[in-house]
C-alpha cells in the first residue's frame, strides 16, 4: 500500500510541474519560439541525462527510442502548439483532457488491459472538471487547431501505452534519457527551418529554459516513465488531469487571475476522477466488453 502509494505522489508531482509551464514561458521567456522553446528544452535536458547515464540504447531500442521520443516529445509538442496558437487555450486544454479515454482504449488493444466501467465514467468525469476549469463560453472553434488538438493527444496516450509495452532492461533515468534526446534531436530541423533565430537571451531568459529543461523535462518525465512503469496506464493518465489544476492556481496566485465558482467547481471534479481512477483498479472488471484479449 505505502510503495503504491508513493509511486502514486511521486508521478503526479510531473503534470503539477507541468502546470508551471504556462507561467515561466509568459513571464520568462522570448514570444513566438515554440519550437525553438521545445527543442531547448528536451535535447539539453537529455544530453546532460545521457551523460550522466552514460548508457546509449542498443539493437532495437535505437528505433523504439526514436518512435517514443517522437510520440511523448516532438510530434506531442508540436502538434500541441499548434492547437495553443490556433485555440483559446480552455478548449486546447480540453481537447488534451481526452487523453485518457484513448488511453483507455490503446492499453485495451496493445496491453490486453481490461475496460473498467468505473475508469471510463473517471476519465469522462475529469474531462469534464477540465472543461468547466478552463473552458470560456466565447470560445472559438478552429478545425485545424481542434485536429491538432486531439492528435496531439492521441501521440501522448500512444507513446504513454507504448512505453509501458516497451521497457528496456534500464533505470527509468535512462530510459528518459533516451526518449528526451531523441526527441529533441528530431525537433531541432524543425526549429531551425520552421522559425527564425532567437534573440540574445536575458538572464532571466536563461533561467526559465534552464527550469523548463532540468525540471520541467528531466526530473518529470523521469517521474512519469518511473510511474509508466510500475502504474496501470489508465491511472498515470488520469494523474494528467492535475496540470490545468495547477496552471490556474498558478495564474491566480502568480499572474492575478481571477477563480470563478465554475472554476472551483471543475477542480472538485477533477480530483474526484483522480480519486476514482486509483478506486476502479481495485475493483473487478466490468462485463462492458466481450472478447478475449488480443
Amino acid at each position: 500500500m505505502m510503495s503504491r502509494s508513493s509511486d502514486l505522489l511521486l508521478t503526479a508531482l510531473a503534470p503539477a510541474i507541468w502546470g508551471s509551464t504556462y507561467v515561466v514561458t509568459t513571464l520568462m521567456l522570448p514570444p513566438d519560439y515554440p519550437l525553438t522553446v521545445a527543442m531547448l528544452r528536451a535535447l539539453p535536458a537529455g544530453i546532460l541525462l545521457l551523460i550522466a547515464v552514460r548508457q546509449l540504447p542498443h539493437g532495437i531500442w535505437w528505433v523504439r527510442a526514436f518512435i517514443l521520443g517522437a510520440l511523448n516529445f516532438s510530434v506531442f509538442w508540436a502538434l500541441l502548439f499548434v492547437a495553443a496558437y490556433r485555440l483559446p487555450g480552455g478548449v486546447a486544454a480540453t481537447l488534451g483532457a481526452i487523453q485518457p479515454l484513448i488511453v483507455i482504449l490503446l492499453a485495451r488493444a496493445l496491453l490486453a488491459s481490461p475496460i473498467r466501467s468505473l475508469s471510463v465514467v473517471a476519465a469522462v468525469s475529469g474531462l469534464a472538471g477540465v472543461a468547466m476549469l478552463v473552458l470560456t463560453p466565447k470560445a472559438a472553434l478552429d478545425p485545424v487547431g481542434i485536429a491538432a488538438g486531439l492528435a496531439s493527444a492521441a501521440s501522448m496516450a500512444l507513446g504513454t501505452v507504448l512505453s509501458r509495452r516497451w521497457q528496456p532492461p534500464v533505470s527509468a533515468l535512462t530510459f528518459t534519457s533516451w526518449q528526451l534526446t531523441a526527441g529533441g534531436i528530431l525537433l531541432l530541423p524543425a526549429a531551425l527551418l520552421a522559425e527564425p533565430a532567437l534573440p540574445p537571451l536575458t538572464h532571466l531568459n536563461i533561467l526559465g529554459l534552464a527550469y523548463l529543461g532540468l525540471i520541467g523535462a528531466a526530473l518529470t518525465y523521469v517521474l512519469w516513465f518511473r510511474g509508466v512503469a510500475r502504474l496501470e496506464p489508465a491511472v498515470v493518465s488520469s494523474l494528467g488531469f492535475l496540470s490545468p489544476i495547477s496552471a490556474v492556481l498558478l495564474g491566480w496566485g502568480v499572474l492575478g487571475q481571477s477563480l470563478s465558482a465554475a472554476q472551483l467547481a471543475g477542480m472538485g471534479i477533477v480530483v474526484i476522477s483522480v480519486w476514482l481512477s486509483q478506486r476502479a483498479q481495485r475493483m473487478p472488471v466490468a462485463p462492458m466488453v466481450s472478447g478475449a484479449a488480443r
